[in-house]
């Protein structure tokens, strides 16, 4: 990739121009959505972008050097899944999600499912039995009379469900493993386009738009408790597409985690500006032109998390959370205000 692989509508602040007023928003989205403002960004990295952890890139790195040793020698043979594409894709060029299957989501959440409803009761069962024993007239047999109840009609079938899907996931893989349809939406840098992906029958419509033309939410909803629970979206501000970024980083009652990936988009999708530097885009780095020309100006070391011990990254999250909780987003002025009337 050289810098003119960069399309002319990739996005850069310095490219914006004046742009149709913004569509008006219903009066139930201006109610729960709440808009953030552009430009002014920080280098930050939500949580769920810390990853993979050093081990397990040094692990990838080893098998991928240990595949090349053997597909020169001719003794190469895949692995049981290795030939499924996944769809989804995370690099200097597309951030794309594409969730699984039902059938794999169904084992996945089965698994946790049984396991957090085992040790949910075996807490709470071990204090009502504790409760009842001292209650009860006879110490062990009122403890042993609720105790009981607890483990067969609620510890045995949890611990059961958690140890068919435990099973059927680390044995066999072909029954649960599928990917999905296709990819679900996907930010790509090189062309600063994004793009929802919709399935209909055997039909996919593909519904496109400049990155610029996005603006992000942090949505408000109750959750069953009825306490609000936030989670971002970007929003067209001429058409219907809507990416709502749950799958990611998941709903949250506070809303910096979801200012800090707001900014984390920004910076991925800015030409002008490396990619963020995060665990997952170090093997791409030197593929991005921008990226790759900065690293050489800062003298980056290209293996800054891969050779980092586990102690170290532990302190980086720590800091890297601690810069995320005093975010000042909502005292930002807005860039796109000058580029756009909002209605």
């Amino acid at each position: 990739m050289n810098p003119n692989d960069y399309l002319a509508t990739a996005y850069a602040p310095q490219k914006l121009k004046r742009q149709s007023v913004a569509a008006p928003r219903s009066g139930l989205k201006r109610l729960t959505g709440r808009r953030l403002p552009w430009g002014n960004t920080q280098e930050l990295i939500p949580d769920a972008f810390m990853t993979p952890e050093p081990d397990a890139l040094r692990d990838n790195e080893q098998m991928k050097r240990e595949k090349e040793e053997k597909l020169a020698e001719g003794t190469y043979k895949p692995a049981p899944m290795e030939h499924i594409d996944f769809h989804d894709r995370c690099d200097h060029e597309h951030f794309r999600h594409a969730p699984w299957s039902g059938r794999s989501q169904f084992w996945i959440y089965l698994i946790s499912f049984g396991k957090g409803g085992f040790f949910f009761f075996l807490f709470f069962g071990t204090l009502v039995a504790l409760l009842d024993g001292f209650k009860g007239e006879g110490f062990f047999i009122s403890f042993w009379m609720t105790a009981e109840v607890v483990l067969y009609w609620f510890l045995l079938p949890f611990l059961f469900l958690w140890g068919l899907a435990f099973l059927i996931i680390h044995k066999f893989p072909r029954v649960w493993v599928k990917p999905g349809k296709g990819p679900k939406w996907e930010l790509n840098r090189r062309t600063g386009m994004i793009t929802l992906f919709e399935y209909r029958r055997k039909k996919v419509i593909e519904k496109r738009a400049p990155f610029h033309e996005f603006d992000a939410y942090i949505n408000t909803t109750p959750d069953r408790q009825g306490l609000p629970m936030n989670v971002l979206s970007l929003e067209h501000r001429y058409s219907d597409i809507r990416i709502f970024f749950g799958d990611i980083q998941p709903p949250d009652r506070t809303t910096q985690q979801l200012c800090a990936l707001w900014d984390f988009l920004q910076n991925y999708m800015d030409v002008s500006h490396p990619l963020p530097d995060a665990p997952l885009f170090e093997e791409h780095r030197k593929n991005d032109p921008t990226t790759a020309e900065h690293d050489r100006q800062t003298g980056r070391n290209p293996r800054y998390w891969i050779d980092m011990d586990e102690a170290t990254f532990r302190e980086e999250q720590k800091r890297m959370r601690a810069r995320v909780d005093r975010i000042d987003t909502f005292s930002r002025p807005d860039l796109m205000a000058q580029y756009v009337t909002y209605s």
